[in-house]
């Protein structure tokens, strides 16, 4: 049995027209970016169309993201032995099916089986992406590659969130999953025609589930969960925190959220560009940063403009390590980065959920993320 391992030059003929082919990659992205986060939009239509409460439509999300986090890696081992541009293929057929039966679901049940059918393939096609992008350009290059395609997650928030949201609240939140279907399948188009096949290096399962036991895999994993977690710990209470403290009126928090959206836009990108040229120095210099910006937020949080530029700078520092902290683990796991990478994304899944529930209190939640940075920053000091 064997799979793909990352090697270190791309041949010649994968990088003539590879910026089209990670578009494809980046409209994959977009779509099941908008799938992760779009119930939060639709909470309250959801709940009302069903006859449940909304914690229990909110359970969507939860049963989502643990999908991602446990579904993904027994995906990977089990389609092991595919071409990564037939398991992309597959994961957006299987992607397209549940967001159709999503639309489709005439209870609570078969809507949370829908979403976790569609949370299956998330971090998959994250981790296989990720794969397919570094391998379709220059070695220096990679971080850049990855960032392209991760910006389909960022443009998810700032332009898809909103637009479903809206289209759910006007014409029926299935409408939105019709939507989200349309996505996948022009996306599922765009792969088969755009993206080649990638040479690769083959390994034995054993030896990528090996690689898995490697203390520096498991630094990495531990980098993504608190580097990232820090983020989620103040990020959750978000619109408590600007209509409480800063005095926004609620109304103004999806205008907000756009701006924090513009902000990891410019981060992802720039964090792959920064990551490009120095990785572990990037992801040190990003993350003390953060680590910086979640302190101040727990003063400027009072003063509206000041919390708007704090959240700004919030949205650069967060995504900005993203791009690095996914070429990390795929050179870290060389050997195995599909299943490594696929690990990578459901980290960020777990501590979505971890550190969410772990800190209840709405009030300087800014100062718990802090210290989680900080801690996360001595860390990857460490590693170098």
């Amino acid at each position: 049995m064997s799979t793909a391992s990352l090697s270190d030059n791309a041949p010649v003929s994968l990088r003539k027209g590879s910026k089209i082919a990670l578009y494809a990659l980046t409209l994959g992205a977009f779509a099941i970016g908008m799938t992760e986060f779009i119930i939060m939009g639709l909470l309250t239509e959801v709940a009302a169309s069903l006859n449940v409460s909304i914690p229990l439509a909110g359970m969507l999300i939860t049963g989502y993201a643990l999908g991602v986090a446990i579904g993904a890696p027994f995906i990977t081992i089990a389609t092991h032995k595919m071409q990564r541009k037939a398991l992309l293929i597959l994961l957006m057929l299987i992607f397209i099916a549940g967001n159709a039966l999503a639309a489709l679901s005439p209870n609570y049940s078969i809507l949370m089986i829908a979403r976790i059918i569609a949370a299956l393939t998330h971090g998959s096609f994250f981790g296989v992406g990720s794969v397919v992008a570094a391998q379709l350009v220059p070695k220096e290059k990679r971080a850049g590659a990855i960032a392209i395609m991760f910006t389909g997650l960022t443009l998810a928030n700032i332009l898809g969130v909103p637009i479903g949201t809206f289209l759910g609240q006007a014409y029926g939140w299935r409408s939105t999953f019709w939507a989200i279907t349309i996505i996948g399948i022009i996306a599922l188009i765009g792969v088969v025609i755009l993206v080649p096949q990638v040479k690769v290096v083959q390994s034995s399962l054993r030896q990528e589930l090996g690689v898995l036991r490697r203390p520096a895999v498991h630094i990495a994993l531990l980098m993504t969960v608190f580097g990232f977690g820090g983020v989620f710990t103040a990020f959750t209470y978000i619109a408590p925190i600007l209509v409480d403290i800063s005095g926004f009126s609620p109304s103004s928090i999806s205008y907000i959220l756009v701006l924090f959206g513009i902000g990891i836009t410019i981060g992802n990108i720039y964090g792959g560009k920064l990551a490009d040229r120095k990785l572990m120095p990037s992801l040190i210099g990003i993350l003390t940063l953060l680590a910086i910006v979640l302190a101040v937020f727990s003063l400027t949080d009072q003063n509206k403009i000041l919390a708007l530029i704090t959240i700004f700078i919030l949205g650069i520092a967060a995504f900005g390590i993203v791009p690095g902290l996914q070429l990390h683990m795929l050179n870290t796991a060389k050997e195995a980065p599909t299943l490594a990478s696929t690990h990578e994304k459901g980290a960020l899944s777990l501590n979505r959920g971890f550190f969410v529930h772990e800190n209840e209190s709405e009030v300087k939640t800014e100062w718990s993320g802090y210290i989680i940075e900080m801690n996360e920053t001595v860390s990857c000091e460490r590693t170098l």
